[in-house]
């Protein structure tokens, strides 16, 4: 795990947030060993229909500031979008919102399909 500093500002202070960021064959590794991670897939509806992590929580980006205590304190949270950019947005926003083990998963569900892992629809 590497932290990376994302060009998304904290809402609460308006300084960088580092965001940890984990490969997918990272994130497939830890889910193998530890189900207590939850997936958040803030992906639209649309997008996430066509295949995403399973047992992954569908919350889109633009949701999420509204939606933010559906998101639980008490679990590690991996984020993950399609790429890996709006994920890192939200992972910073969760940071921001006092979140304290939340990381990014780059490259997203692109990386996540093209290692063969599986998905649900």
């Amino acid at each position: 795990m590497h932290a990376r500093r994302g060009h998304f500002w904290d809402r609460a202070y308006h300084e960088p947030v580092n965001v940890p960021s984990i490969t997918a064959e990272e994130a497939h590794r830890q889910l193998q060993l530890d189900p207590r991670p939850r997936v958040l897939d803030v992906r639209e509806p649309w997008e996430y229909a066509a295949g995403h992590v399973p047992g992954a929580q569908l919350i889109p980006l633009g949701e999420l500031e509204a939606r933010v205590a559906e998101v639980p304190r008490d679990q590690p949270i991996l984020s993950i979008c399609q790429v890996g950019q709006r994920s890192l947005a939200a992972a910073a926003f969760l940071i921001s919102q006092g979140y304290r083990d939340v990381t990014n998963i780059d490259g997203g569900t692109t990386a996540w399909l093209e290692r063969g892992y599986p998905v649900d629809f």
